[in-house]
């Protein structure tokens, strides 16, 4: 078997019910040395998974479940409290896509200063810039400051950027949520034709049809820990036993 593209050892990390990561000096000093300081919680808890290059393997849970901070892990936004993850190959992190464009500079400049930041060159960025443009359909809008797009014009920007990247991994976080049914179907397209590269996708997603278009393993996510990780439909039918079941 092949190195994994993705791992994650004993992998957890902490955070604050009212302060999310903001801890006292004596909080940070002493962690690990006294337990857990009260008010805090594991929002993901020893996690250990492996993930294969090509495979696409999707996180399934609740809202605050831990998939969208494991997916941060990975692409390395946020640092681990426990344990480590190693990520071997370059990452597209299709997450949070708005979040690097600068609000004052216009969608031409932001193109070139996002795409540059994640590795394009410039002759890669100026080969590509049509294309861009034209899949975020912003043509009549190059030179328009960011802060005036809408907010679907801005997710269709970030999400043009980003998937122009080469990189062998796809991390992906509910964008496919987002905008008309439309511009969705071309994302799924773009999507597929990634795979077809032979690419790796990690995937957040509430919609089942999301995971089953894409994803034949899944890792069902629950209150910080991983509950399972299985084929897709094993880890639905688990995820759906689990929210169906009676509380009390």
């Amino acid at each position: 078997m092949s190195e994994p593209v993705i791992s994650a050892e004993n992998l957890g990390i902490r955070f604050h019910r009212n302060r999310r990561r903001h801890r006292q000096v004596r909080e940070t000093l002493f962690k690990g040395k006294t337990g857990t300081p009260p008010g805090d919680f594991w929002a993901v808890n020893n996690v250990n998974f492996e993930i294969q290059p090509g495979e696409a393997v999707g996180l399934i849970g609740a809202n605050g479940s831990g998939k969208s901070t494991l997916l941060k892990l990975v692409a390395g936004v946020l640092l681990p409290d426990n344990g480590k993850v190693t990520v071997n190959g370059g990452v597209a992190p299709l997450i949070e896509l708005t979040g690097g464009f600068v609000a004052d500079l216009t969608a031409r400049d932001n193109i070139q200063i996002t795409a540059g930041l994640h590795g394009l060159s410039k002759k890669s960025i100026q080969d590509r810039f049509d294309e861009i443009v034209d899949f975020a359909e912003i043509e009549d809008f190059v030179d328009t400051p960011f802060r005036h797009f809408s907010s679907g014009m801005k997710v269709r920007l970030g999400f043009a950027v980003i998937s122009q990247l080469d990189e062998p991994i796809m991390l992906v976080d509910e964008v496919l949520a987002v905008g008309d049914r439309r511009f969705r179907e071309k994302c799924y397209k773009k999507l597929d034709s990634m795979l077809s590269e032979g690419r790796t996708l990690f995937m957040v997603s509430h919609s089942d049809g999301d995971l089953r278009r894409f994803c034949n393993r899944g890792l069902y996510m629950n209150k910080g820990d991983l509950k399972l990780d299985a084929p897709l439909e094993e880890a639905l039918a688990a995820y759906h036993a689990d929210s169906d079941a009676p509380r009390g």
